[in-house]
Formats: structure tokens, sequence, C-alpha cells
């Protein structure tokens, strides 16, 4: 069994911020259960004006700005952290994250130890 990452991308303007009563939470919780053999984590992320972003600044030293690295119409909004046979399981489980809009990435997790 591998660990893949599914992060979950949306149309910020499209979604309201994360509130644990909504139809989208209940949806999720559904998800999670129905799936709650394969889960390794989740969650979902505040909007991405409260991201901060940290990059080298080639000197030795940092910048540190407000906001995500990119600017794009989707943004990161949650995670699942998941164990499949292989990649063609992992989308199988992927096909059934709920989203109103935007989509997910699959990517397999080097596992460092």
């Amino acid at each position: 069994m591998s660990q893949y990452l599914i992060l979950i991308y949306q149309d910020e303007r499209a979604v309201a911020e994360p509130e644990s009563g909504s139809a989208m939470f209940d949806s999720h919780r559904q998800f999670g259960e129905a799936h709650a053999a394969a889960l390794r984590g989740g969650n979902a992320l505040h909007h991405s004006h409260t991201a901060t972003s940290v990059r080298p600044d080639g000197a030795g030293d940092f910048v540190i700005t407000d906001g995500p690295f990119a600017e794009t119409k989707e943004q990161l909004g949650g995670y699942y952290l998941i164990e499949a046979e292989d990649l063609d399981a992992a989308i199988a489980i992927a096909r059934r994250v709920p989203m109103s809009s935007g989509g997910v990435e699959v990517r397999p997790v080097l596992e460092l130890s």
C-alpha cells in the first residue's frame, strides 16, 4: 500500500469560508465515514487571504509576504491523506471527494523513512 495526497482546489469566489455546520462539511464528513479505512488524515484550509508565504531572498535571509505563492482562480482549500493499493485506487477515491467547484489533484507521497 502507498500513500497519496488528494489536494482539493476550489474557486474561493464561489465557496464561502469553511463552516463546521455547512452542507459541504456534512458531505466531507460522509466522505470520511465512507472511506475511513483508507483515510490517514485531512483537513479544510482557511481561504488564501490568511496564508503567509516564506521565500528565500538569495542572500541567506527570507522574504515573508501575506497571501499565497500564486494568484490563481483556484486555490488550495483542503486535503486528504489516503492509503491505496495503487494510483488507480487512489483516483477512484479522489473521484468521490465532494466538490462544488474546482477539482482535485492526486499526488503520491514520497516517504522519507
